[in-house]
């Protein structure tokens, strides 16, 4: 079972190799990621050599699936803070699991997770 979630910030900081991404990650217990995170990580990718550092990096990583219920979470919280907060569905959909599991999500975007998750929203390095 993994002990907090990732968003794609912190994936892309492991990929530009930025030291505090590694060494946060290091001391770490089983970190998870959601699809979306997942699709968002790969589309970013601008080479054959980035796609399969992504893909690589990507699956040491627990893939955590969505259910319905998430779904259903996440479409109420994009109607209920897309004006107010500019979450976009991308943004609902990361959280939706963290939600539903109760776990920590590590972004560095607290900013917008903060309506979503509250105290699960969590920077995990400056």
């Amino acid at each position: 079972m993994v002990t907090g979630l990732l968003d794609s910030n912190i994936v892309v900081d492991l990929l530009r190799e930025r030291e505090v991404a590694r060494a946060w990650v290091a001391e770490q217990g089983r970190l998870g990621i959601t699809r979306a995170v997942w699709l968002e990580v790969i589309e970013g990718a601008r080479d054959s050599v980035g796609l399969r550092r992504a893909l690589a990096l990507l699956n040491e990583f627990e893939l955590v699936e969505f259910t319905v219920s998430d779904f259903d979470w996440a479409t109420q919280q994009i109607i209920r803070y897309r004006l107010s907060h500019n979450v976009d569905a991308f943004d609902c959909l990361i959280a939706a699991p963290s939600y539903r599991l109760q776990l920590p999500l590590y972004t560095r975007n607290v900013k917008h997770f903060v309506p979503l998750l509250g105290k699960l929203a969590q920077a995990p390095y400056g």
